[in-house]
């Protein structure tokens, strides 16, 4: 649907800004293989946490895999099964991932994936150790060739055979909110969440920019 493909930046920075999972397409072993795992983006490049993008390249140096980043923001409902769909945004990335192996460029890309999930929190808690840094699977990827889509508003058929029908017809949105903070059990008493974390409550998690 051509209609809903977009070729403006700005709307690529948009999806990838509002959300904090992707899904990372690979060749493993000669089979396709698809993971959840945490992204951040850093000007023109978006670093992907993942082991099995470091065993792809080690197999494969130059295969292309694709991050996908997508939002859900409503149910259309349409008067008949045909026209029933999905409002969301949506961003593929496709290209050669490299593997960060210099130690300051590692930091700076786990300071994106920290701070796009959980913004402040990198200078909140301790920082990687040279051990942890080695023993962590980070891959970069340049945002040079995306395919960007977005799909809203109500149904198709309001003006159709089947609006005579008398059934409802309209957009149930889909709203994703953090929770209060749980904390952790062996907490220690009087460690309030800190002020980065509090103010998130009753946030939307992966809502349009405002």
């Amino acid at each position: 649907m051509k209609e809903k493909g977009s070729h403006r930046r700005a709307d690529l920075d948009a999806v990838l800004a509002a959300g904090f999972l992707c899904h990372l397409g690979v060749v493993v072993d000669g089979a396709p293989m698809v993971v959840p795992t945490v992204y951040g983006v850093e000007g023109d490049r978006i670093y992907v946490h993942g082991s099995v993008a470091s065993r792809s390249l080690v197999q494969a140096p130059d295969g292309v895999v694709c991050v996908s980043v997508t939002h859900v923001d409503g149910l259309v409902l349409a008067r008949s099964v045909f026209e029933h769909g999905v409002n969301y945004r949506s961003a593929m990335i496709y290209g050669v991932p490299r593997l960060v192996t210099d130690p300051d460029e590692k930091l700076r890309g786990l300071r994106a994936l920290t701070e796009q999930s959980a913004p402040g929190q990198w200078e909140y808690v301790r920082r990687p150790s040279r051990k942890e840094l080695a023993a962590t699977a980070l891959v970069s990827l340049e945002l040079t060739e995306a395919s960007v889509k977005i799909a809203s508003g109500p149904p198709d058929d309001g003006d159709g055979p089947d609006a005579e029908l008398g059934v409802w017809a309209g957009v149930l949105p889909l709203v994703t909110r953090f929770g209060e903070p749980v904390a952790d059990p062996l907490l220690p008493a009087g460690i309030e969440p800190p002020a980065h974390i509090a103010e998130r409550a009753g946030r939307v998690a992966g809502g349009p920019p405002a």
